[in-house]
């Protein structure tokens, strides 16, 4: 199997699913809510995954890739940009998420728990065995309130971190992952036994790509971004709550990544 041939699967199945679009109740908008996807790969033996499970990082309860799926040997990880009809749905209103931005965050991350599997499918026809943690029975994450250990907002595998190892991009001030098409989207990631060259990360430095601008600090309504300290999740948090009822039974925010420079584009 070749990368092309395996992201062009990809990328077929995500312009024909019936997941990629919905109708909106309150607007009745015929809404896509993704563009074509990014890819980005990394050696399932990449000592970065190692160092995620440092304290200062994730911590020890990150998995590493073989703990998924012994014998791994690749890591891919996909980025899917949103659409521009839901980032700019986003945009108007400073304080309430658009009813298009909540389905892409709730419809739109279903849509992504099918991709993976369909990638596992791709991969087994292929011959290949794979794993998706983001939809694996042993997946876990903590929000609050923390857990015996004192842990919170956290979880045992990372789309963010992940996406950073595989040269997607670097995060930004709001935590999310700047790539070369933008923050304004999902992650998901597969590990195969496949094994697929690399992608270079161009980078060095984890904010590498934020530039700094403030941006999303004006963008936030909890105020829960600051350019000295970056995202507090608990303020993050809490907003998503008072919020949630606005636009239940769906819910989400995403203004910092929307009327961003950021959004699209890496700055």
């Amino acid at each position: 199997m070749e990368k092309k041939d395996l992201e062009a699967l990809i990328a077929g199945w995500l312009a024909e699913a019936p997941l990629n679009r919905a109708v909106t109740e309150r607007g009745g908008e015929a809404l896509r809510f993704y563009d074509p996807p990014l890819f980005g790969y990394a050696s399932a033996a990449d000592g970065l995954f190692t160092d995620l499970q440092r304290p200062e990082a994730i911590g020890p309860h990150f998995r590493l890739p073989a703990d998924w799926l012994p014998g791994a040997r690749t890591v891919i990880s996909f980025f899917l940009p949103f659409s521009e009809a839901v980032r700019r749905s986003n945009c108007p209103d400073p304080a309430v998420p658009s009813e298009a931005w909540a389905y892409a965050r709730i419809e739109g991350q279903q849509c992504m728990s099918a991709l993976c599997r369909a990638v596992m499918d791709m991969l087994a026809e292929a011959g290949y065995r794979s794993a998706a943690p983001g939809i694996d029975p042993g997946f876990w994450e903590i929000k609050e309130p923390a857990d015996e250990t004192g842990r919170r907002f956290t979880s045992n595998w990372s789309e963010r971190h992940v996406a950073f190892v595989c040269g997607l991009g670097t995060f930004g001030l709001s935590k999310g992952i700047i790539t070369e098409r933008g923050m304004a989207g999902r992650l998901g990631s597969v590990i195969t036994d496949w094994e697929a060259a690399p992608t270079p990360r161009r980078y060095t430095d984890p904010y590498e790509y934020c530039i700094r601008c403030g941006e999303c600090v004006r963008r936030c309504p909890a105020g829960a971004i600051t350019l000295e300290k970056g995202k507090d999740h608990h303020l993050c948090y809490q907003y998503m709550g008072r919020v949630k009822p606005l636009i239940a039974p769906r819910y989400g925010c995403g203004k910092c990544q929307t009327d961003v420079p950021c959004e699209f584009r890496r700055p």
